[in-house]
């Protein structure tokens, strides 16, 4: 029979237990939200980081895609959500950066609502031009551009994107007037640029490489500070003579403000095994994808993606601010 010191000791005990001692993370699925829509290259980064880290968890960790306001509304959804490491957000350059500025008041978070948890890749953004207009480097574009003021026009995939803003960069850098002709997505803006009815065009590799490849687009240089692996005779904007002229769409895991800080560390040395793996490079690679360390900027570490993250908002801040570009 227990007598009752032994119950009041062994109840002693169980009320020293630590909270959450009962219940290593993860114990059941994990989801990462991606805040834009199925197929584009957000998911398909998602899915390929979800694949590794299911294996190096032990637990499922699956792709849950809520689109909307350039990524503000998926995003928004994880910064509400319990702070536990079963919710997590596959941040890019437009939810984790541009929007702050963007959007202004209208934002509805800010970026001490997530936790940076690494950096996956980064995919340059190409500046090319229809086959028919006579440029065929950066420099000869910028030249032409000067010569005709507010006659030449560049396409993107939507006011706001960073394609768009990146192309406000370049204007700012070189200055130059270029038109701005937004489209509804990367494949009408693409079919109008080969059609020559668009001069130049403005566009995240993995959508246009084909077209690249193919000879329906003229490549002039990738925004980015060394050449891509997936076009390696593309010269950088640096080469060009643009150096400031730098633009990723970068992708990298991010967690609700208050997740314990062990699930943060842990996420981040998985996150560095997994990136440093040949089989997830591979990957990252076909889709024009950099993996950290190749381009010197950011890391699988959450210091320094956080560093990272801090100066791009900073660094797209100044360029909204140039452009006058709003989501108003």
């Amino acid at each position: 029979m227990i007598t009752r010191r032994a119950a009041l000791a062994a109840s002693a005990g169980l009320l020293a237990i630590p909270a959450g001692a009962e219940e290593a993370w993860p114990s059941r699925p994990v989801r990462i939200v991606v805040p834009f829509t199925p197929a584009g290259t957000t998911d398909i980064a998602a899915r390929i980081l979800a694949e590794r880290l299911t294996a190096h968890l032990g637990q499922p960790v699956v792709v849950e895609n809520r689109p909307g306001a350039g990524g503000n509304v998926g995003s928004d959804y994880v910064v509400k959500a319990e702070p536990d490491g079963y919710t997590l957000l596959m941040g890019t350059v437009s939810s984790g950066a541009i929007n702050y500025s963007l959007y202004g008041a209208k934002m509805p978070y800010k970026p001490d609502d997530l936790i940076d948890v690494g950096l996956m890749t980064q995919v340059p953004n190409l500046i090319f031009v229809t086959n028919a207009l006579p440029v065929k480097t950066l420099r000869e574009l910028v030249d032409l551009a000067r010569k005709k003021p507010g006659q030449l026009n560049y396409g993107s995939s939507g006011a706001g994107t960073s394609l768009h803003m990146t192309g406000e960069l370049l204007k700012a850098v070189a200055g130059i007037d270029l038109i701005h002709v937004p489209f509804r997505g990367a494949g009408p803006m693409l079919q109008e640029v080969i059609a020559g009815r668009i001069e130049v065009g403005v566009d995240n590799l993995p959508s246009v490489i084909g077209h690249i490849r193919d000879g329906r687009l003229r490549p002039l240089a990738v925004t980015t500070k060394i050449r891509s692996p997936a076009l390696p005779e593309v010269p950088t904007t640096a080469e060009a003579g643009f150096p400031e002229v730098l633009a990723t769409a970068w992708f990298g895991l991010q967690a609700p403000l208050k997740t314990p800080q062990p699930i943060i560390d842990r996420l981040g040395r998985e996150m560095d095994a997994i990136m440093k793996e040949p089989g997830t490079r591979e990957k990252v690679g076909d889709l024009g994808g950099m993996p950290p360390g190749l381009t010197a900027d950011g890391g699988t570490s959450p210091a320094a993606f956080k560093a990272f993250v801090r100066a791009e908002v900073a660094k797209w801040a100044e360029v909204v601010r140039r452009s006058g570009a709003s989501a108003e």
